[in-house]
């Protein structure tokens, strides 16, 4: 819940935080949740984000950008909608700009937790 609050508030730029970044956090939530249900060592991370219900970093920061993008297209704040009004470039290109993120490939934990939810 600590980490949670501070990245609903800036998942839209933490979002474009580096893979390691987010790699680092992962490992830090992953810990959390193994020692809130005191689960053994043998237990994967995807059964234990199935049963708590929760969802990966980068997923969760995926899912509020989406959000984040969503509401400011119809807010009165003409610099907050011109955030959501741009061409994104190639993706080719070395600029990324924080919507990209919303168009990237899952991570591998994603698509594990995913396939254990099927």
């Amino acid at each position: 819940m600590c980490m949670r609050t501070v990245l609903t508030d800036v998942s839209p730029v933490f979002a474009h935080a580096a893979p390691k970044a987010l790699d680092r956090l992962q490992v830090i939530q992953n810990k959390f949740c193994r020692d809130a249900t005191d689960a053994h060592w043998c237990v994967r991370n995807s059964m234990l984000h199935r049963d708590l219900e929760l969802s990966i970093i980068a997923k969760f920061i995926k899912d509020a950008s989406k959000r984040f993008f969503d509401m400011a297209g119809s807010h009165p704040n003409a610099l907050l909608r011109s955030v959501v009004d741009y061409e994104p470039p190639h993706h080719h290109h070395f600029i990324r700009k924080p919507q990209n993120v919303l168009t990237d490939s899952p991570y591998a934990l994603t698509a594990a937790v995913d396939n254990v939810m099927e």
